[in-house]
């Protein structure tokens, strides 16, 4: 009976030993899980400092660090319309620390245009964190260009070949200006550049008539007298621009826009993407972000996670119904 006893001591404090091993390793990932992030996490951009989505990923960037505690380090890697950046993301290690900018161009118009060119698949290859925003791409000219309204350059355009620049072959932007000449009929030759930096100096310096973009982030330099925007993609026209008509006002059904989100590389822990999620809806909940968005005339739309990559799948879909074979084909896809 003692020898029992024994036993049964023994095997209790094994017991209980156990236990308090198990509950030792918990509080570590506990703990770790608490803790994200510990380091500064890097934003990529796919473009150029200065124009496109380099403003909005700052924004975004800078509000979200305050909540976090950690810095959201923007980096720059331009190229193929956004592509080269979200080819990285896909690859990255999927803790967390390395995100996209996610855009129309590169989650949107190359899935659905040229799928078998990438080396990444949306969404697959991502965990889809939220959406930012959504604005009107717009026909933008310098301020000394000859074409004083979207009507001069459509009437011109039917007479005589114009350039029109674009941050990138297969883009949203080059996708939009293309689906306008095929619906109005113009004569434009695309022009493409590696961000809207570039594209603006020799916009400016009378390399190119045109430049197509999201107009967002190039409102700034419309009120500091160095380019004009002509026309606006959308339905209605923006609260911001209200002198701006859309291209549907001028007979040209276009209403495609431009949106603007983040995700992280698939496998990344749902814990850390729903952390991120709930740090960019405060972000976007923040007066002085909304004030910053709404100005330039876009509109913030706070859309999380599932509901983000759904909204991604559709706009493909978009994409796909938007663009004729001949069209296709005179992009060269």
């Amino acid at each position: 009976m003692a020898y029992i006893k024994t036993l049964t001591r023994r095997a209790a404090m094994a017991a209980s030993a156990l236990a308090c091993a198990c509950a030792a390793l918990a509080v570590p990932q506990g703990a770790a899980m608490a803790a994200y992030p510990e380091r500064p996490i890097t934003l990529l951009v796919g473009f150029p400092p200065g124009g496109g989505g380099d403003l909005y990923g700052r924004l975004i960037a800078l509000a979200m660090s305050k909540t976090l505690g950690q810095t959201v380090v923007v980096e720059n890697r331009p190229g193929a319309g956004g592509n080269i950046a979200a080819e990285q993301v896909a690859r990255a290690n999927p803790d967390g620390y390395t995100l996209i900018l996610a855009m129309s161009g590169n989650f949107a118009a190359s899935p659905a245009f040229k799928p078998q060119q990438l080396r990444y698949k949306v969404p697959g290859d991502f965990a889809m964190i939220g959406l930012i925003l959504e604005a009107p791409h717009g026909m933008f000219v310098s301020q000394n260009s000859p074409y004083k309204s979207a009507a001069d350059v459509l009437k011109t355009a039917r007479q005589k070949e114009l350039t029109f620049a674009s941050t990138g072959t297969g883009g949203a932007a080059h996708i939009g200006m293309e689906r306008i000449k095929s619906l109005a009929g113009l004569n434009l030759l695309h022009v493409p550049y590696k961000g809207s930096g570039p594209a603006i100096s020799d916009l400016i310096g009378g390399q190119v008539d045109l430049f197509f973009a999201t107009a967002s982030p190039l409102i700034g330099q419309v009120r500091q007298g160095q380019l004009r925007v002509l026309a606006l993609t959308g339905q209605e026209r923006s609260p911001a621009l209200p002198e701006v008509p859309t291209f549907k006002e001028l007979g040209v059904d276009m209403t495609m826009t431009q949106w603007y989100g983040l995700a992280a590389p698939a496998g990344t822990p749902k814990e850390v993407v729903e952390t991120l999620s709930r740090h960019l809806s405060m972000a976007l909940k923040d007066p002085a972000v909304r004030e910053s968005i709404r100005k330039d005339a876009a509109v913030e739309r706070d859309v999380p996670m599932d509901k983000f990559r759904q909204y991604v799948i559709t706009d493909i879909e978009q994409y796909r119904e938007a663009v004729t074979p001949e069209l296709m084909k005179m992009m060269g896809l």
